[in-house]
């Protein structure tokens, strides 16, 4: 069964750094998408950032120029740099993957994703 594990949250001042890291293992697609998803007690659950088997990624435009993903296809883990965090990046990090491939690049929609982490926690406080 595909597990995949989350890391790297915590608290920080606004406008600090932080590193999620996500560790994927018994998926083995050849082709797939891999994301990090974000929810707010009493909200819904939204899309961050994605990449997927050929290297596209894809922002939410609140991420745009702060946040970066990238794979480490040889450690089997996903990561998620964000800068300049602000306290609406307060959330429950989730990574997310999917053993499919979509030619206008990854998706940043919830329901295209079959597979779950735990979540890990970030803070970003004023």
């Amino acid at each position: 069964q595909v597990q995949l594990v989350e890391s790297g949250g915590g608290s920080v001042q606004s406008g600090g750094s932080l590193r999620l890291s996500c560790a994927a293992s018994r998926f083995s697609y050849i082709n797939y998408c891999i994301g990090w998803f974000r929810q707010a007690p009493g909200k819904e659950r939204e899309g961050v950032a994605a990449i997927d088997s050929d290297g596209s990624t894809s922002y939410a435009d609140s991420v745009k120029g702060r946040f970066t993903i990238s794979q480490d296809n040889a450690k089997n883990t996903l990561y998620l740099k964000m800068n300049s965090l602000k306290p609406e990046d307060t959330d429950m990090y989730y990574c997310a993957a999917v053993g499919a491939y979509y030619s206008g690049g990854p998706p940043l929609e919830v329901y295209e994703y079959d597979y779950w982490g735990q979540g890990t926690q970030v803070t970003a406080s004023s």
